[in-house]
This record gives structure tokens, C-alpha cells and sequence, in this order.
């Protein structure tokens, strides 16, 4: 079986969970979608109930849904790109991964939705495992922050180096075919620059620094895109970097809504006019 199909529009899909504020998860990831040409399809894996100021309740899709839903997209549609966001329970984890296998997606983003930026733990210990060892060597890319590559790796990031020596051991160790840590949740010059690795190539990945308090769903903004990117046939370090691109400039034009903290704005050149 083979989810690709000839379409000439690009189609990607996104497995992650909803956010009722529609700052994160399967909604930025459709909108990230479809800023980018690309037609945006989805399996839920859970509904939140959040907001600006935080989530107040997480309920899991059945697992045999959460398959249901990848199948019915492949089978007819087909998709060039997929990503991966919150999976939320080992369950799901692995029959993810068993999909991702039986269909032989190709260009799979993983976006180890692990621990917050802020260091909180989201996912227990066995869903941890269960997506270090049976997702992400299944991986085209995988997108750790600084505190998801420190689980993933086994050392303490505090500097460059360390992220450099991250991502180098994330590669070896998990078999991604390439690892981004993301330096969003680095202190002072760091923030926001991002290591890249492939085997081969080790790279850092810089753009302009935004203030603002207003980044809820940079992280799936950025697989997201990368993986639209991936889904226009174009590399994957150019896919990268054209990603970073894209969430630098929404960050720009972050939407200053609720109470809390903010989404980014996937809709930038409308307010531009």
C-alpha cells in the first residue's frame, strides 16, 4: 500500500489534537496548509478544551478512529507530506507508526509533542519511550525544543555546542533522517536559532529575533510548513529554512487576542494591505 497519489495539488495531513482557541494543533497546521497551496487534511487524535490562557481538559480519540480517519485519507485522496503533532497516549503512538509503516508514507515530520517550551511534561514516561523508539526513526525530520532533545538525547542543552552534540546524538541514537533542535526555548542570543543535522551536514539556522508574547503554536507552525514545503517536492533543507522564514514573519504579524498568550498570524499578507 502506498499513500501517494498523482494529484496535481499537493496534499498533506496532519495527525495531532484540536485547540478549541485555534492557536495550535490541526487548526494552525490546516491554515499553515493552506497559505502554502497545499490542500490540508486531518486525523484527530484529541480534543482540548484551551484557550489563551491554557488547557482545562484533554480527551483521546479512540484509537481505532484515530486509524479510521489516516485510512480514509489515503485510500481516496492521497497525500505527499504528513505530520505529526500531540498523539497524546502510547496507544496511538503506535498505531500511528503502524500506519505510517502499512502505508509507506514518505516525507513524515515529527513534531514530538513531549514537553512544553516552558519544560512541563505533557505525555507519561511509556508514551515518551513508545515515540522515541517505534515514531521518529520512521521520521524524514524530527523537531525536538530544547527540552523534548534533552529527553531524547540524555544531555543537559545550555549552549550551542550542546545543541549541536543533541542533535548529532538524536540522529545517531533515533534514526530521524534529520533532527532540527529548535532554540525557541534558549535564553538570550539563542532564541530562536536552530541546529540542523542530517549525517552529513551540520548546520545553524538563524532568522531575525520577534518580540512578542504572542507564539502560541510556533512549533506546529513549523512542521506544519515544513511539511507543506515537503509536499511541494522541494528539499528537505530547503523545506527547513523556508519554514523558518514563514513562522518568523507570522510572529510579526502574532495576534494580540485573549487574555493570554497569543497565536501567530498564518493570515500575514492580508494585513498587510
Amino acid at each position: 500500500m502506498n499513500a501517494v497519489t498523482n494529484s496535481r495539488t499537493p496534499v498533506a495531513l496532519t495527525i495531532a489534537g484540536s485547540d478549541s482557541g485555534g492557536g495550535a494543533g490541526i487548526q494552525t497546521d490546516l491554515r499553515t496548509f493552506a497559505f502554502h497551496c497545499v490542500h490540508g487534511t486531518s486525523a484527530i487524535t484529541c480534543i482540548t478544551a484551551q484557550n489563551t490562557l491554557g488547557v482545562t481538559r484533554v480527551d483521546a480519540i479512540p484509537t481505532e478512529a484515530v486509524v479510521a480517519q489516516i485510512q480514509a485519507v489515503v485510500e481516496d485522496i492521497g497525500i505527499q507530506a504528513a505530520k505529526t503533532g500531540m498523539l497524546l497516549n502510547q496507544e496511538i503512538i503506535l498505531a500511528v507508526a503502524q500506519q505510517v509503516k502499512a502505508w509507506k508514507i514518505a516525507n513524515l515530520v515529527v513534531d514530538p509533542v513531549m514537553v512544553s517550551r516552558t519544560g512541563a511534561q505533557l505525555i507519561d514516561d511509556d508514551a515518551v519511550q513508545t515515540l522515541c523508539h517505534a515514531l521518529i526513526p520512521l521520521a524524514t525530520i524530527v523537531t525536538p525544543n530544547r527540552y523534548e532533545a534533552q529527553i531524547m538525547s540524555g544531555l543537559s542543552i545550555n549552549s550551542l555546542d550542546d545543541m549541536r552534540a543533541a542533535a548529532q546524538i538524536i540522529h545517531q541514537k533515533l534514526g530521524a533522517k534529520a533532527v532540527l533542535v529548535k532554540g525557541g526555548g534558549m535564553q538570550g542570543n539563542l532564541r530562536g536559532v536552530d541546529i540542523w543535522f542530517d549525517g552529513q551536514k551540520l548546520e545553524t539556522l538563524t532568522t531575525k529575533l520577534v518580540e512578542t508574547k504572542n507564539t502560541h503554536g510556533t512549533g506546529c507552525t513549523l512542521s506544519a510548513a515544513i511539511a507543506a514545503n515537503l509536499a511541494q517536492k522541494k528539499d528537505l533543507l530547503t523545506a527547513v529554512q523556508q519554514a523558518k522564514d514563514y513562522v518568523t514573519t507570522a510572529l510579526t504579524y502574532a495576534l494580540d487576542i485573549g487574555k493570554g498568550q497569543g497565536p501567530v498570524g498564518h493570515f500575514f499578507p492580508l494585513l498587510r494591505n
